[in-house]
């Protein structure tokens, strides 16, 4: 089972970043408020968890703190007080996790940040998701960011910096995260799911696209074969039988977990080929399935897919009828 980024104590593919932020505790640089960005799953809230960890277990060589330490031990179950950690919280109304942070779940960073820290250190808030800021918990998190109280860092953790104010951004020091190395997340799928064929877990590392979060949520998915699917409707482009749209939709439509793995799969093998054949380097396989049609229109497909499947996912939608309308977008229809 893959441990949380709250008690992961292994982090790898990315020492540049881990090396910045040792350099400027070491140094007594330290910026109030990092912005930590990059792909999903490639590791961007284990690094934040394991420089709050130094930064309240105390000086050290590096980030790394075992976990046979106390403050390891009360980060990874929850419970250390000069931690505060902001996420999409549960919606007790709808049971499932909110689509947003709300101001509430923000206001509790000021309150935090202003108290005395219990162990004499710093105080720190990681605010994981920070994409997910609605505009008034954004706003909320810019009073924040203009008076932060010493002794204090803030860490939030991004896929989607654009979405963020830029006034947020202009206050944070960034520090991007690149994807894994296919290498990386082959390693990490051997640590994680040893049991699986090995053959199973290098298709993995292929679908990953440097995320080792993005492999393992495939690998419980049972997103192979879904993966498989995917491939032959690509190699049946441009000719693609109407009724095997309405096949697919019969085999995926009435689940949503599939539904958004196979949209997802679909999307990004697009995304892919197009921005592969941009630098030169696509495959045989991708530069047949872009012959079709030039570049721009290949990026108005993934734009229209993208569309579909938003709206599909967040008004509840018929996913059937979605997949239909998705092949009749690959087919030119």
């Amino acid at each position: 089972m893959t441990p949380a980024p709250r008690a992961n104590p292994l982090l790898l593919g990315h020492l540049p970043a881990e090396a910045t932020l040792a350099e400027a505790l070491r140094a007594g640089r330290l910026h109030h408020a990092w912005l930590l960005t990059g792909p999903p799953g490639i590791g961007k809230a284990t690094l934040g968890f394991r420089f709050a960890r130094r930064l309240l277990a105390g000086s050290g060589d590096g980030l790394a703190v075992p976990p046979t330490h106390p403050t390891f031990r009360r980060i990874a179950a929850g419970s250390h007080a000069d931690l505060l950690t902001i996420e999409r919280a549960w919606d007790p109304k709808r049971k499932r996790l909110r689509g947003e942070i709300i101001v509430d779940d923000v206001r509790r960073v000021a309150d935090f940040l202003h108290l005395t820290p219990a162990e004499g250190g710093w105080r720190v808030v990681l605010l994981d998701g920070a994409e997910d800021l609605n505009r008034n918990a954004a706003n909320a998190l810019l009073k924040v960011l203009e008076e932060p109280p010493p002794r204090a860092i803030l860490l939030l953790i991004c896929a989607a910096p654009g979405r963020l104010l830029p006034t947020i951004r202009s206050r944070c020091r960034r520090l991007p995260l690149a994807p894994l190395a296919d290498a990386v997340v082959g390693e990490l799928l051997a640590r994680y799911l040893p049991e699986a064929p090995e053959a199973e877990r290098a298709r993995l590392v292929t679908l990953a696209e440097g995320s080792i979060g993005r492999a393992l949520q495939l690998a419980e998915g049972g997103a192979l074969g879904i993966a498989e699917l995917v491939s032959g409707v690509l190699d049946a482009l441009p000719a693609l039988d109407p009724l095997r749209a309405y096949e697919v939709a019969d085999a995926l439509g009435r689940d949503e977990d599939s539904f958004s793995t196979f949209m997802d799969l679909l999307r990004g093998s697009l995304a892919a080929a197009v921005r592969e054949a941009a630098r030169g380097r696509a495959d045989p396989d991708q530069m047949r399935l872009l012959g079709a049609r030039p570049l721009d229109a290949w990026i108005d497909v993934w734009h229209g897919l993208t569309q579909i499947q938003d709206e599909t996912e967040g008004l509840h939608l018929d996913r059937r009828q979605a997949i239909v309308a998705g092949f009749g977008l690959l087919a030119g229809r």
